[in-house]
């Protein structure tokens, strides 16, 4: 017999993936599911839509934007309808009987980026937020918005030091960002890694899961 689900984490994807992409990533990294009965894996996938770094072709994206870097501008409407997204999927979760404090949000690149903004701007009442590979523009929305927070879910980064795509730079700049508006958490340096999920991350998450949502 399933045990009563009494948590939930949501995991969003990278750009061009999908739902079941990340959930089989996860799956051939570990040669399981991620572990917990009572929780329950939301594994959502981005809309198809038009993404201006692969040319204006259409892919599953959680939002578009201009440019793949640190410095460009954070456009709100671009924004708008991944907004709609999370804010959708932790309300199906509010539905189903689980509290806002027992939901965790994460993913990987920009799934990671837009966890980030789930948990530190639309809703700061969850249990935790985690990041890999991903980063914030450096004038993003999610930075003034914790200006007057002072209760933020833990936050869990990690980043490959040799990714290609999104620089391991950026994402160490974004963690102290957050750290220093007093987000509580860790990040962690994973020494030649590219733009990739690691068995040893996905471990990491786990435990961390577990503990949070004992």
């Amino acid at each position: 017999m399933l045990r009563k689900r009494t948590a939930s984490v949501i995991i969003f994807h990278g750009s061009g993936d999908t739902g079941a992409g990340i959930k089989n990533w996860v799956r051939s990294l570990l040669g399981r599911d991620f572990k917990g009965s009572h929780i329950r894996y939301v594994y959502p996938t981005a809309p198809w839509q038009s993404y201006t770094p692969y040319d204006g072709e259409e892919a599953n994206v959680w939002f578009d934007r201009k440019k793949i870097h640190i410095a460009a501008d954070e456009e709100s409407d671009n924004m708008s309808g991944a907004y709609d997204i999370a804010n959708d999927l932790i309300q199906q979760q509010l539905d189903s009987g689980i509290p806002q404090h027992r939901i965790i949000v994460g993913g990987f690149s920009m799934g990671g980026a837009l966890a980030l903004h789930t948990g530190y701007h639309l809703n700061t009442n969850l249990a935790g937020v985690f990041a890999h590979s991903a980063f914030l523009n450096r004038k993003s929305i999610v930075y003034e918005s914790l200006q007057n927070e002072t209760e933020t879910p833990e936050l869990n980064m990690f980043h490959g030091t040799d990714d290609d795509v999104v620089d391991f730079a950026w994402g160490q700049e974004t963690y102290n960002a957050l750290i220093d508006l007093g987000v509580r958490g860790s990040f962690t340096r994973l020494p030649n890694a590219e733009h990739e999920l690691m068995e040893s991350s996905l471990l990491d998450v786990e435990q961390w899961i577990l503990q949070k949502l004992s």
